[in-house]
């Protein structure tokens, strides 16, 4: 996976580093350490510069977890338990009373856990879940989630 990283970033450059750095907060298991360790590594061997990976990653970091606060505003806890019902899901072992106690705390403590979560590997994702969910105003999840992808 690295050389296929580098490969892209050396050929492609920011923009490379943008659609990574989206697919790494829809898809978590590609970790962003990886991506952007590459992308430091880039900026002394290419035209990158530390400043642009810092801008560009964030930005698509942002933007992939703004996709995931979409589909979150989509779902509702209903809806989300009748997904987690079907069979090609059951495997995930999600219960219906976890979706409930979920949006029960995230309420609680949403926006410290949109700007905290952003800084935990897997969390960073699938915080903007529940932010959706819970109908977070967007201006207050994108400044919560920018400054949390900045740090």
């Amino acid at each position: 996976m690295q050389d296929w990283i580098m490969m892209l970033m050396e050929e492609y450059g920011y923009i490379s580093l943008f659609l990574l750095m989206i697919i790494e907060n829809v898809f978590p298991p590609i970790p962003s350490e990886v991506i952007l360790t590459f992308a430091g590594f880039m900026t002394s061997m290419t035209y990158l510069s530390v400043f642009g990976v810092i801008i560009v990653g964030s930005l698509g970091s942002f933007i992939g977890g703004f996709l995931l606060y979409l589909i979150g505003r989509l779902l509702t806890p209903q809806r989300l338990t009748h997904l987690l019902e079907s069979p090609w899901i059951k495997w995930l072992h999600f219960k219906s009373e976890d979706i409930y106690k979920t949006q029960d705390w995230f309420v609680k403590h949403g926006k410290k856990a949109v700007f905290f979560g952003r800084l935990v590997p897997m969390i960073r994702s699938l915080i903007s879940i529940p932010a959706g969910m819970a109908q977070m105003p967007v201006i207050t999840f994108s400044l919560y989630t920018l400054f949390g992808t900045l740090l």
